[in-house]
């Protein structure tokens, strides 16, 4: 069992902690913040940048949390949150399957993330070096309310800003 939470924590965070610079650097085929932040104005989730750049941060900072092991209900809140946004601001109008761009392999991620806060990071943790009982039910459902709270925020400030820049468009433009 060890040597299988140790495998997911490493190929999930990991595989997070690329896709977060990929946003913040542009690296691994990224657009960088400038891109990325394009995309997300384009989204609606205004200031595209700073929107960006929060995610990748959740993305990276997340995912390497994830992979070490370490405060893993926090690094699962994290990556819930952007797995909630990318769900609700691309994926959702697809349906489930990922073959039509759906949020399938995102709610998979989001299994994961809840699952392992649920059970813990196991012995081959940081959290279990350093002695940090933070595993059970509890510890899961605290992860996934907050990763969703989280999202909402994300969405609701996003909303927030989109609304302001186009009331401002409509000043300028009048």
């Amino acid at each position: 069992m060890e040597l299988g939470l140790l495998v997911i924590r490493l190929v999930v965070g990991l595989l997070f902690v690329g896709h977060g610079t990929q946003k913040l650097f542009g690296w691994f085929g990224g657009h960088g913040l400038a891109g990325t932040g394009g995309f997300f104005d384009s989204l609606g989730m205004r200031p595209g940048k700073q929107h960006a750049f929060i995610a990748g941060l959740a993305e990276a900072g997340g995912g390497l949390l994830f992979a070490l092991g370490l405060l893993t209900p926090l690094a699962s809140a994290a990556l819930i949150a952007v797995m909630a946004v990318a769900i609700a601001t691309v994926h959702a109008k697809n349906g489930v399957w990922v073959s039509n761009n759906g949020f399938e392999y995102n709610l998979v991620l989001v299994a994961v993330a809840f699952a392992v806060a649920s059970i813990g990071a196991g012995d081959w943790s940081l959290d279990n070096a350093l002695g940090l009982d933070i595993a059970g039910a509890g510890w899961g459902l605290a992860a996934l309310g907050a990763g969703l709270l989280g999202g909402a925020g994300a969405l609701a400030a996003g909303r927030l800003g989109g609304a302001r820049h186009s009331g401002g468009a409509q000043a300028q433009g009048a």
